[in-house]
Parts: C-alpha cells; structure tokens; sequence
C-alpha cells in the first residue's frame, strides 16, 4: 500500500494566523502544514482516514480518481470540516464514510443539509455508515479494523490496516487497545511538541514511549504544531527509526 500524509498538522495548522516565529515565517514548503489526513491506496481502491477544512487544497495536489471510503476518527472540526468538498469525488458515486456511532449521529447535526429527505442539487451524495471498534472490514482490497483511543475524555477511533496503524489526537489508550497496536511494523502517531503538557494530545515524548512499547519499526509523527521549529532541526533530535512527516510525504507499507 501506498501511504501519502495530506496534512500533518494541528487544529491551527502551520503557519498559524498572526504568528510571527521562524517556522511561520519560513518560506520552506515543507513547514507548512494543513490539518491532519491520510490517504491510503493500492491498485485497485483508494482510502482517506479523516476529511478536514483543508481537504479541498490537499486533493488538488494528488490524482483525481474515485475516493473508495472515507474513515472519521471523531467529530471535531479540523478532521470534519471538508466533509462538503467531496462533491466532485460523486461524479464516482456515492462517497461511503465510516466513523463510530457518535461521529456518525453528530454528523446529522453539523450537516443536516447532506441527510435530509429531500437533498438539493449539488449536495455531496454521502453514505453514513457507524462502525464498531475491534470488527474488521474491508474497503476494497484494504483490511480496516477500527479500535478506541481517548483524545482526553472522549473515545475517539483510530485504524490498523494490517502491519501499518494511524493515530490522531491520542493522550491516552487502554492495555487492552494498545494490544491491538502490538506488532505494528509501520506506526502513524500524534505528537504535538517538545514542551508543555496537553490535556488531550501526547507530546513527543509520551509519542516515543508508547511507539517503543507497542514494537514499531518505523514511526511517523503527525498533528504536529509550530512549537516543534524548523522540520530538519525537530527530525535532529529523534531517536533512530522516528521522524515528523510533512504534508506531501509518501511512503509505502
């Protein structure tokens, strides 16, 4: 599978409006992040794991082709709000989405427009489907199996796709979903800065501690802030086998 970072960066994304650091300032396409996604393709089917307000300029970059399933790891805006700029993916069909049944249910709410009875011309054609943790699916040629991480207090999902993993917005998770990580050979892991102490997001070091209990070999950091400085310098203080990714970045799993 190929794997391709659309974003790597927090809520505020990078540079971060009215910032004035070296790294927002930098003119290196390669510190500028937009909000977290991920697309995952073979041959054959193409997979988006979150759909977020820079969804539209990230699309842009890569082939047009039929998007087979779109996987939401919780209902917050910077991994929902570009959920509308899937309307030119239907002249493909109907778009599938998968999330937990709590996504699912606030998604009716934050965008009524798409699921009413009655759908005006235009609107994206999207099929919402709730998925259950630790039941594995298949979306083409793709195995997705959906566990539970907790982005401060709330249960969010996060997905194993055979040998490769990818999780968001994690402070915290359970012995029992850290089983499901074990022997990850490629991991996609959140880790905000250095410094500072968040209540729902792990720094790099709580990143690094976990990627070595669950055994990765290879590790990716993303959701990423500004906070970390210039992406070469971050990468400088990393333990061998662990590096920031940056938007545009492909790697095979």
């Amino acid at each position: 599978m190929k794997v391709t970072f659309l974003g790597t960066g927090t809520s505020s994304g990078v540079p971060v409006v009215g910032c004035n650091c070296e790294v927002c300032r930098s003119r290196n396409v390669i510190e500028t992040r937009t909000r977290s996604s991920l697309m995952i393709e073979t041959q054959k089917t193409r997979v988006i794991i979150d759909c977020g307000p820079d969804f539209r300029t990230q699309m842009l970059k890569v082939p047009f082709r039929k998007i087979d399933g779109i996987l939401l790891t919780h209902i917050h805006y910077d991994h929902v709000g570009g959920l509308d700029d899937l309307r030119p993916f239907c002249v493909f069909g109907d778009i599938h989405v998968m999330a937990n049944s709590k996504t699912a249910d606030m998604l009716h709410q934050t965008m009524p427009y798409v699921f009413a009875k009655h759908l005006y011309p235009g609107v994206p054609k999207i099929n919402l489907e709730a998925k259950e943790p630790y039941k594995e699916f298949w979306i083409g040629d793709i195995p997705v199996m959906p566990f539970v991480v907790n982005h401060a207090k709330l249960p969010i999902f996060a997905y194993r796709f055979g040998n490769f993993a990818y999780i968001t917005d994690m402070k915290t998770i359970s012995p029992e979903d850290e089983a499901v990580v074990k022997g990850v050979d490629t991991l996609v892991v959140n880790a905000l800065r250095f410094e500072k102490s968040h209540l729902s997001h792990m720094l790099v070091d709580e990143a690094i501690a976990f990627s070595k209990r669950v055994g990765a070999r290879r590790v990716f950091f993303t959701h990423v802030t500004h906070e970390i400085g210039l992406h070469h310098d971050a990468n400088d203080r990393l333990p061998q086998g662990f590096e920031f990714a940056y938007d545009g970045l492909q790697i095979n799993v």
